[in-house]
């Protein structure tokens, strides 16, 4: 799961898919093109919202998208056109572009439609956010 600074949208992606799945057979993270927030705890609001949900994102930490993330993950999944066209310029091959989908694009197929990042708007966008991510971790599991 990746988005810009890895501390709003993927950290929150990561926390919704790790609940539904058996974290024996899968394994989930998520990181941030920039180098912005490496290290940091995420955004208040996406662990207020997160634990609404039942979920705790509060251990996980900020870290940057790597090209090795290629040969770790069968699924890179970017919440928006731009962090997923800066993950594409990094792929050493087509293989690796194909393992490249926006989340969105599994609940509305090649729309290409953006999960909006909430970090400069009210509480309300981040639940809006954890909806979206939501319904489509639940089609992610059904896939897995």
């Amino acid at each position: 799961m990746v988005c810009l600074g890895n501390i709003c949208r993927s950290p929150l992606a990561e926390g919704i898919l790790m609940s539904k799945l058996d974290s024996k057979k899968f394994q989930v993270d998520s990181c941030g093109t920039s180098s912005y927030h490496i290290g940091e705890k995420p955004d208040r609001r996406s662990i207020e919202t997160a634990k609404k949900y039942g979920i705790d994102i509060s251990n996980q930490r900020a870290a940057q998208f790597k090209i090795s993330d290629f040969d770790t993950y069968d699924f890179i999944y970017p919440m928006d056109k731009a962090n997923y066209y800066d993950i594409i310029k990094l792929a050493r091959s087509e293989k690796e572009k194909e393992k490249v989908r926006l989340i969105l694009n599994e609940l509305y197929p090649n729309q290409d439609l953006d999960v909006p990042d909430p970090y400069y708007g009210g509480e309300q966008g981040f639940e809006d956010v954890y909806e979206m991510l939501n319904k489509a971790c639940d089609h992610l599991v059904q896939k897995l």
